[in-house]
């Protein structure tokens, strides 16, 4: 019988007794319209919604308890609060459970969960392409093991307990994302995580605005090899081509692997092309073996998220056809998606978020690609003291890509004269404040077989502006 967390295994994390009965499994959730049989529902307070309003919802749908941290008045529903040093008698649901605090509830109830269970964890952060490479590492491990990793951006210290109250026992992989805005983020992750392999994909000024430089962003992500359990079972996969992740490897005690283009690191790669939207093309290197690879990734920049999942996948034991196998899985690339758009168009929707590095990848993609480039790109947020350097270095890159190029937004403004003083003519640099003027805007200015690519921060909401040039809103 599969092992799967149970309202007894939830009960008891909270206050350490074991309750009679309650071997109901349970399944976590957030959101009380996703509320079925079986859920176990967090009331978390957002700042404009109060999820303890919507404990009657979530009954209603099917779910079995909810975990509170202020009362809530249920006829139908037995309250058991953990703040008070009671006996735990025989109990049955619909249950509200009130604790002290949700979020730490949450938090100590997968701490538990994951200490009943021994899968390998893989846990993965840095500033540019944590997600992708989850997916990618999942794909590949799943050749041979059987895989739970977290969706989407599961990566906060909401999204991973979720991910890890789902193990069960059969479970023999777990790959986990784990971002950071401040210092000591991933340290909490990864105590409950437990992580055996640590991931270090680079290092940006990606939220710097919040970290407070790009040394405190470096010392964050360095907490996940810190965690790290001694060689040989603990293993550090690190980028030796970023200077900042490649000086980690004096901090841990796990066995350290290096990745890159550096012909010095354990694994490396060269003769990397980009073959536009088929993919691109590399010879990988390790010990005496050289290996020819295609993948349907996009860009030169992706050699890096194909060195990290052959990384883990060779440290876990696969042989190159299972690793070749998984690399070419369709779906890997996750963020960037070509799409047709208005006037026989091709749209590069990129749009997820944006970062001086991201964006310059991305720009590097649309330089390799045929037909006449046009780039709308919006502000970038949260790099602190790198706000002005980043976005002019972005538009600097531009000028030497693009036919035209689009400014959406006041940050942007720097992008737009980045681009002028590297040489593109002022009459081919536009700028507007937001979205719909770009939309207004790009509608006149697009012309057949031109290739438009979309990126900018999320506030700015880009995606409106695909939606316009696609299928969704042309």
């Amino acid at each position: 019988m599969v092992k799967r967390l149970t309202l007894a295994d939830v009960v008891e994390s909270l206050c350490g007794k074991r309750p009679q009965g309650l071997q109901i499994p349970v399944t976590p959730e957030v959101d009380s319209r996703q509320a079925q049989s079986g859920t176990l529902f967090f009331a978390f307070k957002g700042e404009t919604v109060d999820g303890h309003d919507y404990v009657a919802d979530a009954f209603s749908r099917g779910a079995v308890a909810a975990v509170v941290d202020r009362p809530v008045a249920l006829d139908a529903a037995t309250t058991v609060d953990i703040t008070a040093d009671n006996e735990i008698g025989e109990l049955t649901p619909p249950l509200i459970i009130q604790v002290p605090d949700v979020l730490l509830a949450l938090q100590d109830a997968a701490r538990h969960w994951r200490r009943q269970l021994t899968p390998r964890v893989i846990g993965i952060t840095g500033s540019v392409g944590k997600t992708t490479t989850k997916e990618v590492v999942a794909r590949v491990l799943e050749q041979r093991y059987r895989v739970l990793h977290s969706t989407g951006s599961y990566n906060n210290e909401i999204g991973l307990p979720l991910t890890l109250l789902q193990l069960t026992d059969r479970d023999e992989r777990l790959v986990l994302e784990m971002g950071m805005y401040i210092r000591g983020d991933i340290a909490l992750l990864a105590d409950i995580a437990q992580p055996h392999i640590g991931i270090i994909t680079n290092v940006q000024p990606v939220h710097a605005g919040r970290a407070g430089s790009i040394e405190n962003i470096a010392l964050g992500k360095r907490e996940l090899v810190e965690a790290l359990p001694p060689a040989p079972e603990g293993i550090a996969i690190l980028n030796m081509d970023d200077r900042r992740a490649r000086a980690m490897a004096e901090h841990t005690s796990a066995r350290v692997f290096f990745y890159g283009l550096n012909p010095e690191a354990d694994l490396w790669a060269d003769e990397v092309e980009s073959l536009g939207l088929e993919g691109i093309r590399l010879r990988l290197h390790y010990r005496k073996d050289a290996v020819y690879v295609k993948v349907p990734m996009l860009g030169r920049h992706s050699a890096h998220t194909v060195l990290r999942a052959t990384a883990t996948g060779l440290v876990e034991g696969l042989d190159w056809q299972d690793i070749v196998a998984g690399l070419r899985t369709p779906g890997s690339q996750l963020r960037l998606v070509a799409v047709s758009g208005v006037n026989d168009s091709l749209v590069l929707d990129d749009t997820y978020n944006a970062s001086p590095a991201s964006t310059l990848a991305a720009l590097n993609l649309l330089k390799d690609l045929d037909g006449r480039k046009i780039a709308v790109l919006g502000d970038m947020l949260e790099l602190g003291e790198y706000e002005e350097a980043g976005h002019l270095k972005v538009g600097c890159r531009a000028a030497s890509v693009v036919a035209k190029l689009v400014a959406v937004g006041e940050l942007a403004r720097q992008i737009a004269r980045g681009a002028e003083l590297c040489g593109l003519d002022r009459q081919h640099i536009h700028e507007v404040e937001d979205s719909p003027a770009a939309i207004a805007l790009l509608r006149e200015l697009i012309q057949p077989d031109d290739v438009i690519l979309v990126k900018g921060s999320r506030a700015l909401k880009m995606e409106c502006i695909v939606s316009q040039l696609t299928g969704d809103g042309a």
